[in-house]
């Protein structure tokens, strides 16, 4: 396979980055996107129905399984979230569950569902602990009754501190919930208050310890770096803090572009400082890299520890990368059979598709040819390392020239096969996997008609992988 990666064109900063004596700062301008993803080909409108009925009644490949399931329900809208739907309250929550457990059940049935157990479940949002007590319980029942699930699956609750009492964890666990992810984002209550968040952070330790303290399930939190009033000083305080709450793992996620959000408007006009620059938050990424190696937390990928084996982000690590995932609820993203698709945002077009029998896909596409390299990739940068016996044969040889460049710039090391992230490349590892995505596609289809895909989306979407 010839790349041709001696073209100039195929080596500008764009592509290997700036050289430069800092390259954890100053490699990229700024993050490419949340997520890596591939390329792919929209289903025609009229044939969004049929594509998905025939990827659904397929059996299809082995590979990695996991569910998705959305809650588009929050208290208040952060004011660094685009994921942002409707206002919780009890009428449009009812409402919207029935309409979600028939989807479950439904999809439920399907071949394709019943022919491979999942690995994972994730319920995101939205806010999902905003359910009721009932609705979680029930819910967890529901996925444990008609899903085929490995013995091993992880089934994650995603929500916030906030109104999420005793009576709820414990339904939760009765449910079969077995792990929690907290969005903290910080500890600090004006970090905290200036992104709309409503607990103080001393609640927030305090409740996070309580729910430890039961030693039922895998607590994990994440935190997110470059927010308004947030500086080293708060930083390295939301680190300590992460220790001293006990959680069993952490995300450290880096705030991405504000454009067309509630914070962008609020630094407008005044009522906000800036947020960190990249050249900062990079700095903040070095600190929480070098304080989990400090205190001996076991990494999991380029953004994710935990303390203990309890842990594993079996969703994450999944979702983001290999795993095919079957979207259920508004709002939701997923791909079946190499069919991905977006789930309706408006929750009445969902409601009366659910009514229908369709599915309440916004839009779909197909998966390119090059999927499962494609896949292969985003595992691999975000694990920190590529090894040459997961690519193609001679495709590692052939791709030496970008290699070489980026090791040139400070961002990789190559030794024996395999391509190793340095701290910078850590920082860039989504942007470098888009950048080889692109190289690798645009050679095997110069003259393609297919558009950049990511409707893989997971919970995270809103930040910096």
């Amino acid at each position: 396979m010839n790349l041709e990666l001696n073209n100039p064109a195929l080596l500008d900063p764009e592509i290997v980055g700036n050289h430069t004596p800092d390259p954890l700062r100053f490699a990229f301008a700024k993050k490419k996107g949340p997520h890596a993803g591939g390329m792919a080909k929209p289903v025609p409108t009229e044939l969004t129905q049929s594509a998905l009925t025939n990827a659904s009644s397929e059996q299809g490949n082995k590979g990695p399984r996991c569910l998705y399931i959305h809650i588009p329900f929050c208290r208040v809208r952060c004011t660094y979230c685009n994921f942002f739907q409707y206002a919780s309250s009890t009428k449009l929550i009812d409402e919207y569950f029935e309409a979600l457990k028939k989807e479950l059940l439904w999809k439920a049935a399907m071949p394709w569902t019943q022919a491979f157990p999942f690995r994972a479940v994730y319920i995101g949002g939205g806010t999902p602990t905003d359910l009721s007590a009932k609705q979680i319980k029930q819910l967890g029942e529901m996925i444990r009754s008609h899903f085929p699930l490995t013995p091993d699956c992880e089934i994650t609750l995603e929500g916030r501190i906030n109104r999420f009492d005793d009576q709820k964890f414990e339904s939760a666990l009765e449910g079969g919930i077995n792990r929690f992810s907290f969005g903290v984002q910080s500890f600090d209550t004006k970090v905290r208050r200036s992104a709309k968040r409503l607990n103080d952070g001393e609640e927030v330790l305090e409740r996070l310890q309580h729910f430890v303290s039961y030693d039922s399930a895998p607590i994990v939190i994440d935190l997110l770096y470059g927010l308004p009033h947030q500086t080293l000083d708060t930083w390295a305080s939301d680190l300590e803090l992460y220790l001293e709450s006990g959680a069993h793992g952490v995300d450290l996620y880096q705030l991405i572009e504000m454009q067309n959000l509630p914070m962008e408007r609020l630094v407008e006009q005044g009522k906000l400082p800036e947020p960190a620059n990249t050249q900062v938050k990079a700095s903040m990424y070095q600190m929480g890299v070098e304080f989990m190696a400090k205190h001996h937390q076991r990494r999991l990928s380029v953004n994710h520890w935990s303390s203990d084996n309890r842990e594993r982000s079996i969703y994450n690590s999944l979702a983001k990368t290999s795993a095919q995932v079957m979207p259920l609820g508004a709002g939701a993203g997923g791909n079946v059979n190499g069919i991905s698709s977006m789930q309706y945002r408006d929750m009445d077009k969902y409601i009366e598709a659910g009514k229908a029998d369709e599915f309440a896909a916004g839009m779909a596409f197909y998966s390119a040819p090059n999927n499962s390299l494609v896949n292969t990739i985003k595992a691999a940068f975000d694990r920190g390392v590529l090894s040459e016996r997961v690519l193609p044969q001679g495709m590692f040889l052939a791709l030496k020239p970008l290699f070489d460049a980026w090791q040139k710039n400070g961002l990789v090391n190559l030794s024996s096969g395999y391509l190793s992230l340095t701290l910078a490349g850590q920082f860039w590892s989504v942007t470098l996997a888009q950048n080889l995505i692109q190289v690798v596609s645009n050679q095997q289809n110069p003259n393609s008609l297919l558009k950049p895909n990511n409707n893989n989306i997971d919970k995270k979407s809103i930040k910096a992988a």
